[in-house]
């Protein structure tokens, strides 16, 4: 009796190990599973129409970032000039462009280098790789207007607004006027513009390549 007792703890014991080693392989594919779609995730690639409309390369995130910074610039700008003068005419589609040189560089720098790494970290506590591609663009699109907004609206303050020790003030009150703005003006116009734009131009290029 003493020897099948043994040799049953021997089995279950076998039994255990096994159910163990298999838990870890199972624990090991779950996480290079969630591993290669962090990695999709960071290379995100919408289709439409069969086109590309995020970048994949280091070449092609620049100039998307140059193509979206200017986009969101000039209209914030316009958006600006417009609520200094009372209201929106055609005067101030050129005159927009004498604050561009300065903001649009500005932009790209800080998008490019700071808050583009920022956004998708802040973007991933609120969804994981697994969502839908959709609703992880929207946040990483909402959490990059939450961090250049507020930046943004201190530099223009301090450039163009002469503010003085009124500082702080007029720039909160520039950020509660620009932000719903810039988030409307991004997600709903200016990111699928550019992206849609991008892809198509992106698309005939690697077309092109492939013939």
């Amino acid at each position: 009796i003493f020897g099948e007792c043994l040799h049953a703890q021997e089995d279950v014991t076998i039994v255990i190990r096994r159910s163990n080693l298999h838990k870890q392989k199972e624990s090991i594919e779950d996480a290079i599973l969630r591993m290669e779609l962090l990695n999709r995730s960071k290379n995100l690639i919408h289709r439409k129409g069969g086109h590309p409309i995020m970048p994949k390369t280091k070449l092609q995130n620049i100039i998307f970032t140059l193509i979206m910074a200017f986009v969101m610039v000039y209209a914030m700008v316009c958006y600006n000039i417009a609520l200094d003068k009372g209201g929106m005419t055609n005067e101030i589609f050129l005159l927009a462009f004498h604050e561009i040189p300065i903001m649009w560089p500005v932009a790209c720098i800080l998008e490019y280098f700071v808050v583009e790494k920022l956004s998708r970290k802040l973007a991933f506590r609120m969804v994981s790789p697994e969502d839908k591609p959709i609703f992880i663009t929207l946040a990483i699109s909402s959490m990059i207007v939450c961090l250049m907004c507020p930046v943004m609206s201190f530099i223009a303050t301090c450039l163009f607004m002469h503010p003085g020790n009124q500082i702080i003030a007029l720039w909160l009150q520039k950020t509660v006027q620009n932000f719903p703005m810039a988030l409307c003006w991004q997600i709903f116009f200016a990111g699928p513009g550019v992206r849609n734009v991008f892809g198509f131009v992106v698309g005939k290029n690697s077309k092109k390549q492939e013939k």
